[in-house]
């Protein structure tokens, strides 16, 4: 009898759930919260990536501040912002997660996205016989090598957790069983109907920066599959703020891909310049930042959160540049080259509102909020079978 048959008779099953970033374990916290309090279940986190590292802000805090067990904690990153240093990184954590998996012994990992310390946690537990449960499958972001990360995580996988019914469709198209892939919406927005958001001025508080103007919220990205200099780009968005004296700004610090550490320098050296106007931090934490999304005139930068929970809100976002090019896209997303005018042309569209009429309600295509219920379904429910089959539209659609 091996570790799958083992399980079923017991009494919890072990769910491992992997986060590397502090964006990617805001969006699993109602599902990591769900599994916690499950009975049948035992939750198993592993963190690492960004979490661990003072240049990101140690975000790991956070997760054990909000009442978690971190499990094990596997170190990956390198001081490097290139990308062999991102390729090494991948190395490091395909060791890490090897000793991790192996002492756990975890039913099940899931994993959100595409960030190439998933893919390094994805391809250890699909050679240990570990089922993976993936999330946000089948997107398409076109600027990023996350792209290939994500589709390559798709066939890694067993049990898929789409955002939207076409999504759900691509990951068919790539050849997993329909059965096996379900459109439970984008996790994040279960943050809607469950969190507690704070005031402006609670926010204030918690910042320790006074919000007493329309202010908005920049985060930048590094492009890694496009000809977009990072430090060019944002600079280009930081002049374009210089445009909208009379907005706040909230900027957070970028993600560690390569690139990503020649932003933060220019960012603090802007917020040092008129502190009492822009505010830098490494990590908002969700409660904060998702407070900060409901307050603010706008958001402004390439993350994919702007695309999938900021609509939700009933904010604009002013998209810049290919990152997130392929995504399904609310009316509210304003796409705009990354370019000083283009981009204060965006925002200034954006705060006043005139891409939409004044009555007229915003339509998310990522769902309604309640996906962690869903995946709880879907873990309790996991018959694993390690010989996949490969579902061939050419043959199964005659």
């Amino acid at each position: 009898m091996d570790r799958h048959e083992a399980s079923k008779s017991s009494t919890n099953k072990k769910v491992a759930v992997f986060t590397g970033t502090r964006a990617e374990y805001g969006l699993l916290f109602w599902l990591l919260k769900d599994i916690q309090n499950d009975p049948q279940l035992k939750l198993q986190l592993l963190v690492s990536g960004m979490h661990l590292s003072p240049e990101f802000g140690e975000t790991y805090q956070q997760i054990e501040n909000d009442g978690f067990v971190i499990d094990e904690k596997i170190e990956i990153l390198l001081s490097s912002d290139s990308a062999v240093g991102t390729a090494k990184s991948m190395g490091l954590g395909v060791l890490g997660f090897a000793d991790a998996l192996a002492r756990l012994q975890p039913d099940v990992l899931v994993i959100l996205g595409d960030r190439f310390e998933a893919l390094a946690a994805a391809q250890t537990a699909m050679i240990l016989r570990i089922p993976i449960v993936h999330l946000h499958g089948g997107e398409i972001t076109e600027g990023a090598y996350d792209d290939a990360i994500r589709h390559a995580i798709t066939k890694l996988s067993y049990l898929h957790g789409t955002s939207t019914e076409e999504y759900r469709q691509r990951v068919i198209q790539l050849g997993e069983e329909p059965n096996r892939v379900i459109n439970v919406g984008a996790i994040g927005l279960d943050h809607l109907k469950r969190a507690t958001f704070l005031t402006v001025e609670q926010l204030s508080k918690s910042l320790g920066f006074q919000l007493n103007k329309p202010f908005v919220v920049v985060t930048y990205h590094p492009v890694t599959l496009a000809d977009e200099a990072p430090e060019v780009s944002f600079q280009a968005l930081l002049d374009a703020l210089d445009d909208f004296p009379e907005l706040q700004v909230i900027l957070t610090y970028p993600n560690a891909d390569d690139g990503g550490r020649r932003i933060i320098p220019i960012l603090e050296e802007y917020a040092g310049r008129d502190p009492q106007r822009v505010l830098a931090i490494p990590s908002l934490g969700q409660v904060r930042y998702l407070s900060s999304i409901m307050h603010a005139s706008a958001v402004i930068g390439n993350s994919s959160s702007g695309i999938i929970e900021v609509p939700s809100f009933d904010v604009p976002t002013v998209n810049i540049g290919v990152r997130q090019k392929g995504r399904l896209a609310a009316k509210s997303i304003l796409n705009t080259e990354p370019n000083h005018t283009d981009i204060s042309n965006a925002i200034s569209m954006a705060i006043s509102r005139s891409y939409k009429d004044e009555d007229e309600v915003i339509d998310n295509p990522y769902g309604q909020g309640d996906a962690s219920a869903q995946v709880i379904e879907m873990i309790k429910s996991l018959k694993f079978d390690a010989s996949k089959v490969f579902y061939d539209l050419k043959f199964n659609d005659m």
